[in-house]
């Protein structure tokens, strides 16, 4: 399957932020089309279609103690409202663009790109790998468990969502920037043989090498790649308007190129960018930061 076989993107918004229980991050969709999402892409020759907010209830229950998964039902809804969503965009021909709150959406998006593409290559740009699941995580918190759901590990019914053969192969997943990692985390990616590239990997080999290696794996016997970006993955110096920061992150140069190599492979079937805080952002630093990569993964260049 080629990337975007027409120029025709759907936008859609995930106001979600049980999955990392801080507030803020709920904002972050309006934050992303307040600095000119639609205008930068338009402007780069595409149709959007701007489909608004997927629906959260804002007044759910607070979250009680002794709930090992926090926000759970909700978070289940959510992703099921935008795992339909996905797939009957991509049934157009459309190519969706998912505008997050925080990474648990991740979980509707991959699933709802599953029902079109049986085999995807998934590039996963995070601090954290997001592996947790019921069994291993200390918070609770579902944005730490998503790729784990996706490639068919977690709550039940999580899992369930879009339905139990939609899902990831381990082969065909990839993560870049990684630089925290729980311990029962490292156990699941050994086990699952899913390749990660720490930043020590990418101080040492450099960010061509590392998207060369990743691309490779990603397009492997697959018929599509999916981008699923977190905006933690970079360093908290280039975006600081995130709920869990960790140093030593991605530059900017270094995410832009990364994004660049994404477009001139022509790989991409879908892509989500996730965790804009705008209550804890600089003068809306890390949407404006968000809306450039968005730019550079869509074929925007320096010259």
């Amino acid at each position: 399957m080629k990337a975007l076989k027409s120029n025709r993107i759907s936008m859609i918004g995930v106001p979600l932020q049980y999955g990392a229980d801080r507030i803020g991050v709920d904002m972050g969709p309006n934050a992303i089309r307040g600095s000119n999402v639609q205008a930068r892409l338009e402007s780069l020759g595409y149709q959007i279609h701007d489909l608004g907010d997927i629906h959260v209830n804002r007044t759910i229950e607070p979250y009680q103690t002794g709930e090992k998964l926090k926000y759970l039902k909700e978070i289940i809804s959510v992703n099921s409202q935008l795992c339909e969503k996905v797939s009957a965009e991509m049934g157009k021909g459309n190519f969706p663009l998912v505008l997050g709150g925080d990474h648990s959406i991740a979980i509707g998006t991959i699933k709802g790109v599953l029902q079109h593409v049986s085999r995807l290559g998934v590039i996963w740009f995070d601090a954290h790998t997001d592996v947790n699941t019921h069994e291993t995580t200390f918070s609770g918190n579902i944005h730490g468990m998503s790729l784990a759901v996706a490639l068919g590990f977690g709550h039940p019914d999580l899992v369930a969502i879009g339905g139990l053969e939609a899902k990831l192969r381990p082969e065909n997943v990839v993560i870049i920037g990684a630089r925290s990692i729980d311990r029962g985390e490292r156990t699941f990616l050994k086990e699952q043989g899913i390749r990660v590239f720490t930043m020590h990997d990418i101080d040492r080999f450099g960010m061509k090498q590392v998207m060369e290696e990743a691309l490779a794996i990603v397009t492997n016997g697959t018929d599509g790649v999916h981008l699923s970006l977190d905006l933690d993955g970079m360093d908290p110096n280039e975006a600081p308007g995130v709920g869990t920061p960790v140093s030593g992150g991605l530059s900017y140069r270094e995410s832009h190129f990364a994004m660049e190599m994404l477009y001139e492979r022509d790989c991409l079937v879908s892509a989500e960018f996730v965790e804009v805080n705008p209550m804890l952002d600089q003068n809306n630093k890390t949407a404006n930061t968000a809306v450039e990569l968005i730019g550079s993964v869509f074929g925007e260049r320096i010259l």
